[in-house]
């Protein structure tokens, strides 16, 4: 296997939200958009599947140490061997690929927010870095460079909020939760009540708020995208087309998502992809 072909199978299996998404970029990005992807789910398995904190920081101490060695030229793993392929200057991305990894890094700081300013560090770190690093790749002057650095960290803080709604049962049953503390407070919803899957008109209320500032933060940052930069962002507009179809399937299924996983079928993905990214 290339390692083209591992970060497709890594990032973008058949039937997948992001292997729709990908197929909407142009055939000449894909390859990078793939890497960027599988990049990004390794980090989160390390971050959200490895059950031993201190193997954890170990696996990201070893991919801090991958992603320098990608800048200085000299890559080992199949992820960062493709992103050395296909970027012009890795160099120019470590920053913002540190931000990411340190994004991911808190999953082993803590499991519980406070408040939400205390819970957009995370979002910040594994959204908005993440979304600017897949935007900047789909253009190539300086200018779609500093314009993109202004409208993807919002967009891709918003995908973060949005993919919360559908994994807060599955999150919860892990040990974290990405919902303040101070919401399900105002709410009367405990930890507890999301980790033994206990369903109340309380939580129906708390679901509801948080589906309709996702929702809303989501259609506020497409429209935020420039005219002339639509085009080459199809993938991420793709993206948030099919977060936003989800949040209505969920909302649909009246928010059982404790103790099942709700998804799209994938000829829905393929219509909603193909349809988000050729509207102008």
């Amino acid at each position: 296997m290339n390692f083209d072909d591992y970060c497709l199978q890594k990032a973008a299996p058949p039937g997948s939200s992001t292997y729709y998404a990908l197929r909407q970029a142009s055939a000449a990005r894909q390859p990078l958009l793939a890497a960027l992807f599988a990049l990004r789910r390794e980090l989160e398995e390390t971050a959200k599947e490895t059950s031993d904190p201190t193997v954890g920081r170990t696996k990201l101490a070893w991919w801090q140490k991958e992603l320098a060695a990608l800048a200085a030229g000299n890559p080992s793993h199949p992820v960062t061997k493709a992103l050395a392929a296909h970027l012009d200057d890795p160099a120019n991305l470590y920053p913002l690929l540190q931000q990411l990894l340190a994004g991911f890094e808190m999953d082993f700081e803590q499991a519980r927010y406070l408040d939400m300013p205390n819970l957009r560090r995370y979002i910040d770190g594994v959204g908005g870095t993440f979304a600017t690093l897949v935007a900047q790749a789909c253009v190539r002057t300086p200018q779609e460079h500093e314009s993109a650095a202004r409208w993807a960290a919002p967009l891709g803080n918003a995908l973060t909020l949005a993919q919360f709604v559908p994994e807060i049962g599955n999150d919860a049953r892990h040990g974290r939760i990405y919902l303040p503390i101070d919401e399900l407070q105002r709410y009367n919803v405990t930890a507890a009540d999301l980790i033994n899957r206990r369903y109340s008109a309380e939580f129906t209320e708390l679901m509801q708020f948080q589906t309709a500032r996702a929702r809303e933060a989501l259609t506020a940052a497409l429209d935020a995208i420039p005219a002339a930069e639509r085009k080459p962002q199809r993938a991420l507009r793709a993206l948030a087309a099919l977060e936003l179809a989800l949040l209505n399937e969920v909302e649909r299924e009246s928010f059982q998502v404790l103790h099942q996983h709700i998804a799209l079928t994938p000829i829905r993905k393929l219509w909603i992809a193909w349809r988000a990214a050729r509207r102008n």
